[in-house]
C-alpha cells in the first residue's frame, strides 16, 4: 500500500498531466479524441491511485515511461509544441519518481526507520 502522502502526490501529478493535455489540444478541431487518448489516461490512473489500487500506481509509472518519450519526440520535432512536450517531459519523470518512490525508500531506506529487512 502507498502512503498517503505518496498517494496524493501521485494523484495530483496525474491531474496536471490530464489539464496540460486538455490545455495542449484546445484548439485541435478532433478535441474529444485528443481527450480520450491522452487525457483520460491519466484521469482514470489517479482515480485508481486514490481509491488506492497498487496496479494504478504501477501503471502510471509505466505510463509515465511512454509519455516521456512522447514528450521528447514531440519537442524535438515541433517548435511550436515544445513547451508543452518539455511540462510533459518533466510531468512524466516526475509521476515515474513518485510511483516508484514507495518500494525505492522500502528498499534503500534505513533500517529501523520502515525500511524493508533482508
Amino acid at each position: 500500500m502507498m502512503a498517503p502522502r505518496s498517494r496524493w502526490a501521485l494523484a495530483a501529478l496525474l491531474a496536471v498531466l490530464a489539464l496540460l493535455f486538455a490545455a495542449w489540444f484546445r484548439d485541435d478541431p478532433r478535441y474529444l479524441q485528443a481527450l480520450a487518448v491522452f487525457a483520460l489516461p491519466p484521469l482514470l490512473l489517479m482515480a485508481g491511485v486514490l481509491l488506492g489500487s497498487r496496479v494504478a500506481a504501477f501503471w502510471s509509472g509505466v505510463f509515465g515511461l511512454g509519455w516521456f518519450c512522447h514528450g521528447v519526440m514531440v519537442g524535438w520535432e515541433r517548435a511550436a509544441g515544445r513547451g508543452y512536450a518539455l511540462a510533459e517531459v518533466a510531468l512524466a519523470l516526475a509521476i515515474i519518481v513518485a510511483a516508484s518512490w514507495p518500494g525505492l525508500s522500502a528498499r534503500f531506506g534505513r533500517r529501523g526507520q520502515g525500511g524493508a529487512t533482508d
